[in-house]
Formats: C-alpha cells, structure tokens, sequence
C-alpha cells in the first residue's frame, strides 16, 4: 500500500501550527472542566456520582448527559485525564471534520447502550470518551493512506494498546460494557468517515511535468 505524504506546505503552515495550538487548549479545558467537577464533588461533598448512568431507570437518563463528566475518585479522573488530553488533542487536529461526528457519538452513544443493555450498577466517567477516540484513530491510521493518521495510529497503540483489555468483564467496578460500546462506536465511525479529513498530498516535480 502506498502512503501519501502531506504536503509540507499544507502541516507545515501557520496554520496548521495555530489548529494545533487550539486542540490543545481545547482538550486541555475539556479537562480541567472535569477536574473542576471533582474539587466541587469532593470539597462539597457533593455526592455527584448518583447521576450517573443506572441502566433502564428512568432516574438515569440524565446520566447520559452527565456522566462523562462524572468520576469516582481523583485516582480515577487522573487515569482519564493525560489520554484525553492526548487523544482530544489527536483527534481535534489530524480530524477537524471527523471531530463533529465522532465527539457528541462517543460522548453520548456509549451511554445510551449502557443504559440500554449494562447491568444494573451506577456508570460514571469519561472512560467511554477515551476508548471512543482510541479506537478511531487507530482504526483510521490503518485504513487510511496519510502518513499522520498511520503514525497517530501507531502511537495510539504503543500508548494505549494494553485498553483493550477494558472491554472485556473482569473488574466489577469498570464499566466494560462503556468501553465496549465506546470502542465500537469509534470503530464504525473510522469507516464510515474515512474520505473526511484527507490532508493535501506532497507533488513532486515530475507529477507537474507529466500533466
């Protein structure tokens, strides 16, 4: 399979330097929003994590909406916190377009199948978040022909390959079917959006000269 290499001129602009620059503090606010939510929770004893998702009750539909932003603990919300910040950031520069589609799906879908087909517990975090971009752009760096998406690809895996685990029951208080659900979703949406987000191709002289 051929790889295409960007165009230089295309990653290397400023431009391209300042949407980089924006995924980052993007992400990073995305973050910081769910350590707020935590200091809150926990100084205000608070006791958040009720609205999470609870499976088939009424009462946990909101959580839906709600429990990304949701954590058990600090220890849990840091085990979340650098791949997010990583993968948000990921995400919202090699895929501006793709981002519009595959954010609110992972955020939102992974809640709905738990509360649709989980066991009855109560789901809480931004896991689903991080499974969900894991699984697209790895997926997509192996369909695609961009070096960036192959490379971010390949990255992904040696950072977070071990996730894969997360899908599979084992630990009752992970939430495997979010995992799961999440890495499907970003699986599905690699393929369906794979023609979005193509960047340039680098030409050489002799391209120019047979044309």
């Amino acid at each position: 399979m051929q790889i295409h290499i960007p165009d230089p001129a295309y990653t290397s602009s400023e431009r391209a330097r300042a949407s980089f620059r924006l995924a980052i503090k993007i992400a990073l606010g995305f973050v910081a929003l769910l350590w707020l939510a935590q200091l809150l929770n926990w100084e205000l004893d608070l006791g958040l994590e009720r609205f999470g998702v609870r499976p088939r009750e009424l009462g946990g539909l909101p959580g839906i909406l709600i429990a990304p932003l949701l954590h058990s603990g600090f220890s849990h919300l840091t085990a979340n916190s650098l791949p997010l910040l990583v993968l948000g950031t990921g995400m919202l520069y090699l895929y501006p377009n793709s981002t519009l589609t595959v954010i609110p799906a992972v955020y939102i879908g992974p809640g709905a199948a738990v509360w649709l087909f989980a066991r009855e517990s109560v789901h809480v975090g931004a896991s689903g978040l991080v499974y969900g971009l894991v699984s697209y752009i790895f997926v997509a760096g192996l369909i695609r022909r961009d070096r960036r998406a192959v490379a971010a690809s390949l990255l992904v895996y040696f950072l977070y390959g071990t996730l894969a685990w997360g899908v599979f029951p084992g630990n009752p208080g992970v939430s495997w079917e979010t995992h799961l659900a999440a890495a499907l979703i970003g699986v599905i949406l690699a393929v369906v959006l794979r023609d979005l987000d193509i960047p340039p191709s680098k030409r050489y002289d002799w391209e120019d000269e047979n044309e």
